[in-house]
């Protein structure tokens, strides 16, 4: 029988699980590398480096649990696993419950900045949120999973349930990255709760068809040639965990600098090294290299395809510097795209820089789109 207890959760990794990972960072076997040729071949050795000796030497992990531990954290046991989730309430009466999803290889940290502006906002007439941020099943807190098939759409099920524990009846759900393929389905399992869907991609692609290339703008033709280039020179993780996660799980499992030079291949130089080594080291502490790894392959096996478009009212908000969504493609996926936003590096002084990780790369306009696309809904 299942167990629907909400259990409090706090983050404590023993000194000792510090101290042999540090050992482990020190005892590093370094690979060969051919001189001159950048990052042709993959992660260079002096980024992982570079990295190593930040870890080692100014990287405070007691810092990040401190951050994590300052707000309320729970574990709850949905279809069979353990989901830990930070649930952060605004002190606010008005205020609008958003399920906050992450991808890999984040986790949590990605959400941690916009908390405070997003629960307590100093402007009284601004809008307010609840805020529920989970650990993906298989990721990070929520510990390795324990059964197969937890693709996006298994997932969405276990966020509608969550949500629902949590005595929520209307709800927005905002993600990036696998947050955002989770998110619109969430959006389409429970669409009598969801009050919109937020996310910072959408991940639609030309079906095949040669007329869907037929007028497409210069923006779109530089879309698609930018997609190419990704699939080209840096889709390697997607091919590796969607066929065989479990044999390079070995690697990351053994090795701290192994895990860190594979999910550091998708965090960009751009960021600060403490985001980075924030993010790598929960993976490391918790042993879910393995699992988190095992989403792509249950998401590119599964047999679950829902036909139709998602009919939720669906916000984008697209940064630079990150996959650039198409929008003829996207509204063949989804229905009910109500707010459409292309941010641009520096226009006018906005200042509106951000990338993949645009909750923390660029908190204030995240924060401020998202109160415009929730408001406007309500």
């Amino acid at each position: 029988m299942s167990d629907t207890a909400i259990r409090p959760f706090r983050v404590d990794i023993p000194q000792t699980a510090l101290d042999d990972l540090a050992g482990r960072l020190r005892r590093a076997v370094w690979p060969g590398e051919l001189p001159g040729v950048g990052d042709a071949y993959g992660t260079t050795t002096a980024r992982v480096r570079e990295l190593v000796t930040y870890w080692l030497e100014k990287f405070d992990w007691r810092a990040v649990e401190a951050r994590l531990n300052a707000h309320p954290q729970f574990v709850t046991e949905i279809d069979g696993e353990d989901i830990h989730f930070l649930h952060v309430r605004s002190s606010r009466t008005d205020a609008t419950p958003l399920v906050l999803t992450h991808g890999w290889p984040g986790s949590v940290v990605e959400y941690l900045d916009v908390i405070g502006p997003l629960t307590e906002p100093t402007d009284p007439t601004a809008p307010a949120f609840h805020l529920v941020i989970p650990s993906l099943p298989g990721f990070g807190f929520s510990g390795p999973t324990r059964s197969p098939g937890w693709n996006r759409y298994r997932t969405a099920r276990a966020w509608a349930e969550l949500m629902a524990r949590l005595g929520y009846d209307r709800y927005g759900a905002v993600g990036n990255d696998a947050g955002s393929m989770i998110s619109p389905e969430i959006g389409r399992i429970d669409p009598e709760h969801v009050l919109g869907v937020h996310v910072t991609q959408l991940f639609s692609f030309p079906s095949g068809d040669p007329s869907e290339f037929q007028g497409l703008s210069e923006a779109d033709q530089a879309a698609l040639a930018h997609l190419q280039w990704f699939f080209e020179n840096k889709l390697s993780f997607n091919q590796v965990q969607s066929q065989q996660p479990q044999t390079l799980a070995f690697a990351l499992a053994d090795s701290p600098v192994g895990l860190l030079a594979w999910n550091g291949q998708l965090f960009d130089r751009s960021l600060d090294p403490d985001f980075v080594l924030a993010n790598v080291a929960i993976y490391w502490f918790t042993g879910t290299a393995a699992s988190s790894m095992r989403f792509y392959w249950e998401d590119a096996h599964t047999t679950e395809h829902p036909t139709g478009p998602t009919t939720s009212p669906t916000g984008l908000a697209m940064f630079p510097g990150d996959f650039q969504s198409i929008r003829r493609f996207a509204e063949r996926d989804h229905g009910n795209i109500v707010r459409w936003t292309a941010y641009q590096a520096d226009v006018e002084g906005r200042g509106d820089v951000g990338g993949h990780y645009a909750a923390h790369e660029a908190t204030d306009v995240l924060v401020a789109d998202l109160r415009e696309f929730f408001a406007a809904l309500r």
